[in-house]
């Protein structure tokens, strides 16, 4: 069906097996679509969350829609077997660059004919990015318990993961299913999103074959949930929570993740809150300046030695690093575009290049606004300099390198343009200005103090 390839291709593997895979079309008539899907619960949330896009795609299909209809077929839960994949089938160019052997394992794991979401064979230990001291404890305790885990009780059971969205926590949890896999390949290992649990749970309950759903889960050896603060519903939160206490309890290892920690999942069940809260939580914090400039080292590195010609210098790496602040994704993607540009353009990649083209990046990573008469004041408090002599034309060391370094924090910190910058110092060109900038960012990649020092004013200016 083109409307079931269009939305795959729309919304991606993962969501289109757990939403649209079994969206039936039932009648086209009068300008209305009618759709069938197999329980209440799929009618509610494709209606509430996937209502324009199926509409779009249906449309360019038969354009004279006027609307869609879900409507709830006569429930039945079939358990297919698992086909046997081809053995050329199972190997992955990703998973074969890893240097890991080919895993006898399918994309998408499951369990008993219960179908969970897919793992990517990219995501492994050996491929996470950088560990640093914000990622250090997930990284280990993950490590630990894919390690650990034919040894007859884990030292961290439940694990519970925890930070803001493209930090690592999914790609963990990959990492821990294929290593596992991996040391043993006869393990039945079952990662889902929420989603994914809520929609197979409900399915389960319309077939009235929900004690099997129970049995089928609690028979697993590790169970992986992402997205925990997607789960909802109290019959939902409660079957989950016997599920995770009759596999605590049976010495199976279970792993969740999710943006923000037990306690502070509000809508989970109290007694769920205390009882993932009772192994070990470790939290992924926001990336500190070190491990996002190590983050755009190896992914600059690497898209140098793919693409003949591109250099990408520290200083824009330090640009980059200052500036882009949310997630590894962002970094990632601003390489992805500093690259793509110098295949388009064949400009070299300066500081100005990499602003103009990350600058909606930017735009979110400015905590708040920072006023140049701010920097000053900060500036003249932190050098125990007057502000009229940071104005003035005088040349002693004592007070240029302040200066400096307010221009400097004037170009990272506000959006004033260079000649602005210049005339707000005293009515300096924007030529010395600019002297200024790259002398800064040069002091600044051969001396860590220097730069511990800078990163501390703009801490001081944005609080």
């Amino acid at each position: 069906m083109k409307v079931k390839s269009r939305l795959r291709g729309e919304v991606g593997e993962d969501v289109y097996a757990s939403w649209f895979r079994g969206v039936e079309v039932e009648q086209v008539e009068g300008g209305i679509v009618h759709l069938t899907v197999a329980t209440r619960f799929l009618r509610n949330w494709l209606r509430t969350h996937y209502y324009d896009s199926v509409l779009r795609q249906v449309r360019a299909e038969w354009p004279a829609t006027e609307r869609i209809e879900f409507s709830v077929r006569q429930p039945h839960f079939t358990i297919e077997q698992p086909k046997e994949q081809p053995r050329d089938a199972r190997r992955s160019p990703a998973l074969a660059a890893s240097g890991l052997t080919p895993l006898p394992m399918p994309l998408r794991t499951g369990y008993g004919g219960f179908e969970g979401s897919p793992l990517d064979p990219r995501l492994t230990f050996s491929s996470f990015v950088v560990v640093g001291n914000t990622n250090k404890l997930s990284h280990a305790a993950a490590q630990q318990v894919a390690n650990a885990f034919s040894s007859p009780q884990s030292p961290f059971n439940p694990l519970f993961l925890h930070g803001n969205v493209g930090l690592g926590k999914t790609h963990l949890l990959h990492a821990i299913s294929w290593e596992i896999k991996h040391q043993k390949p006869e393990t039945e290992v079952l990662y889902l999103t929420a989603e994914r649990f809520m929609s197979g749970f409900v399915q389960a309950l319309r077939a009235r074959d929900a004690l099997a759903f129970k049995e089928k889960l609690r028979n697993i050896d590790i169970l992986l949930i992402d997205d925990m603060e997607f789960l909802q519903g109290p019959t939902i939160q409660q079957e989950f929570c016997h599920t995770l206490n009759s596999l605590i309890d049976g010495g199976r290892q279970v792993v969740v993740a999710a943006d923000r920690a037990p306690t502070h999942l509000d809508k989970l069940d109290m007694r769920m809150r205390s009882r993932l809260g009772g192994g070990l939580v470790a939290e992924i914090k926001a990336m500190d300046y070190e491990l996002r400039h190590e983050i755009l080292v190896k992914r600059a590195k690497e898209a140098c030695t793919d693409t003949n010609g591109l250099v990408v210098s520290d200083t824009v790496l330090a640009f980059l690093a200052e500036r882009l602040t949310e997630s590894g994704r962002e970094l990632e993607g601003a390489v992805h575009r500093l690259r793509a540009s110098y295949q388009l353009t064949d400009e070299p990649v300066s500081i100005a290049v990499a602003e103009q083209i990350v600058r909606d990046l930017m735009r979110g990573a400015e905590p708040r606004r920072v006023r140049i008469d701010d920097i000053l004041r900060t500036v003249s408090k932190h050098y125990g300099v007057n502000r009229g002599d940071l104005l003035s034309g005088r040349r002693n060391r004592s007070i240029v390198r302040p200066r400096q370094i307010g221009m400097y924090l004037a170009k990272m910190l506000t959006s004033r343009s260079l000649p602005e910058i210049g005339r707000r110092f005293g009515n300096r060109d924007h030529t010395t200005v600019l002297h200024a900038i790259r002398k800064i960012e040069q002091l600044m990649s051969d001396d860590n103090q220097l730069r511990e020092e800078i990163e501390l004013l703009k801490r001081l200016l944005r609080d």
